[in-house]
């Protein structure tokens, strides 16, 4: 938001619909629905083995594709703005609650538990550190030898059935 002259102004963040930066030709820019293969090679497919008539063929790959395309327009025309309206007031609160909510409360916190954290800090060093260093200078002499006996034969147990 800017003002200038006495008046307010507010600068769309994602860019006007006119502007370079709102292509229509791609809509999908960060491959958001990759997972979504619903054309005809994708859903239908016909093995070496048996096939239909190209006609029927033809004609099945006509209708899918145009009550596909219909269905999908009629869908997006009575849903995708009221969605879309939704969405915008959902993540304008998401929003909302991370920049005036949890950032500010989780700063907080930090502050605040950096007292604790250095608190007990100075308390373990007081009070564990000199025993668990001398655990560990008293352990250090301890030597620990790996060998493999490759000669041990297992004793047959008597009472198996």
């Amino acid at each position: 938001m800017s003002v200038s002259a006495g008046t307010t102004r507010i600068v769309a963040m994602e860019g006007n619909l006119n502007s370079s930066s709102f292509d229509m030709d791609l809509r999908d820019p960060n491959n958001l629905n990759n997972h979504l293969q619903v054309q005809w090679s994708d859903v239908i497919g016909e093995p070496e083995s048996i096939r239909s008539n190209d006609c029927i063929w033809n004609c099945s790959y006509k209708c899918y594709r145009g009550t596909k395309n219909c269905c999908y327009q009629s869908v997006t025309l009575l849903f995708a703005p009221l969605l879309a309206f939704c969405m915008g007031i959902q993540f304008a609160c998401l929003a909302f609650q991370h920049i005036w909510c949890y950032v500010p409360c989780i700063r907080c916190l930090k502050i605040n538990c950096s007292v604790v954290r250095d608190v007990t800090t100075i308390i373990l060093q007081a009070l564990c550190a000199p025993w668990i260093e001398t655990c560990g200078h008293c352990l250090s002499r301890v030597k620990v030898r790996y060998q493999r006996i490759s000669d041990l034969q297992e004793e047959e147990d008597l009472m198996t059935v």
